[in-house]
């Protein structure tokens, strides 16, 4: 007897909603995204700082590990959005997706000394195994042979992570580095692969719907991340007015960010996918969209862990990038995706960035006038302030109007 072929879902019936094996994935990178915040928080905080290069080596090394998570969570929420999540076959790809991605999360740490091998293994298991699966229960020819491209890629790439593995740290880097740069441009231009040709993007068959929910859950997962990050940091230190005064700018600011998401983009992704002509277009641009503000929301969350830890001083340039730099960021992806959903981007999104870049000079402890009220903490009060001015120019522009129907420029 064959082995049913998981169908495309379809755009008007079956389920929309993110299946329970989905949620139990996500549940994963609520722990993968605290590793991140860790590494980071080390590589900013430990021994009093560090400064300089070494800081944004350590950094950029943090985020080549996060944007591999993502490619693992990324890969598997298309995949359930092109083909039908109950399926026995789907639901084995999303747990091999789960143990992969715990194995690389409680790899990240030390994955660029003593871990680095596990954290290797596990990403290119669950890279492989996807498209080698699909292809194999799979009988359209034309869903076989992007399957077929995935699977020749991720397989001359898995060579690069394995190999880099067994390297010492900078030719880790570089190796690891590489192999994702390419994957990325292998997706972008539609997986080519000598004698197999490309698929064009436009053609693929995705669940506008459920894709857009799986964007807005990960999000979530974002968010959930910075109240767990910053609820931990204030119940392990000491609970004065400064260290409550940082907690409570915390919360404030991860409301902030629920608010701003939502209205109304956030709430009506679904309908700006399906709208569009070319719904994998805006599906894969809202990927792009959705991973800068979710760098946005881990930088702030690695900040006032900072904060927290020292409210009043060790003011470093590296811990201004995060506590007012990832507000930043996340503002440029909100304002992306306002284009996407809308077509447009509301002005408040620019003047809130550019507030946000001039406290950066103006809050770092350069001259003695200025180092008695430049603190961490300082810069943790201001961050969201200048969000709630974007949530209330929302409010306003909102108010009285009729909801905002989406009008993707795609």
């Amino acid at each position: 007897m064959k082995t049913p072929e998981p169908a495309a879902l379809r755009p008007t019936q079956g389920p929309n909603r993110a299946t329970f094996v989905e949620l139990f994935f996500d549940l994963v990178f609520v722990f993968a995204l605290t590793r991140i915040s860790a590494r980071a928080f080390e590589d900013l905080a430990l021994e009093g700082g560090k400064t300089g290069w070494t800081a944004v080596t350590g950094g950029g090394k943090t985020l080549l590990l996060f944007l591999a998570l993502w490619a693992v969570w990324q890969g598997t929420a298309w995949t359930t959005s092109r083909y039908d999540p109950y399926h026995i076959w789907l639901q084995v790809i999303v747990i091999i997706a789960l143990v992969g991605s715990m194995v690389m999360a409680v790899a990240v740490p030390r994955a660029f000394s003593s871990t680095g091998l596990a954290f290797a293994t596990a990403y290119v298991v669950v890279q492989v195994s996807r498209p080698a699966i699909l292809l194999m229960v799979l009988r359209r020819i034309q869903y076989r042979r992007l399957k077929l491209r995935m699977l020749i890629t991720f397989s001359v790439t898995g060579v690069l992570w394995l190999a880099g593995a067994l390297l010492p740290t900078d030719p880790r880097v570089t190796l690891w580095a590489l192999a994702l740069l390419l994957e990325y441009l292998a997706s972008r231009l539609g997986w080519p692969v000598p004698g197999l040709g490309r698929s064009t993007v436009s053609r693929w068959d995705i669940h506008g719907e459920h894709l857009a929910e799986r964007y807005q859950q990960f999000f979530l997962v974002a968010l959930g991340e910075t109240i767990l990050v910053a609820g931990l940091a204030y119940t392990r230190t000491p609970n004065d007015a400064t260290r409550t005064a940082a907690f409570a700018a915390a919360l404030l600011t991860s409301v902030l960010y629920w608010r701003i998401y939502v209205q109304r983009a956030g709430r009506i992704l679904g309908e700006a996918v399906t709208r569009a002509a070319h719904p994998a277009t805006i599906g894969r641009a809202a990927a792009d969209t959705h991973l800068i503000m979710v760098i946005g929301v881990v930088a702030t969350a690695v900040g006032y862990e900072l904060v927290n830890e020292h409210p009043t001083g060790h003011n470093q340039a590296g811990w201004l990038a995060m506590i007012l730099g990832g507000p930043a960021v996340f503002l440029l992806g909100r304002a992306r995706f306002e284009y996407e959903v809308f077509g447009r981007v509301s002005p408040s999104r620019w003047i809130a960035v550019l507030v946000l870049l001039l406290l950066m000079p103006l809050l770092k402890p350069v001259l003695p006038l200025t180092a008695a009220v430049a603190t961490p903490l300082a810069a943790a009060l201001a961050a969201p302030l200048v969000l709630l001015g974007v949530a209330v120019a929302d409010a306003r522009r909102a108010r009285g109007k009729p909801p905002e129907a989406a009008a993707p420029p795609f």
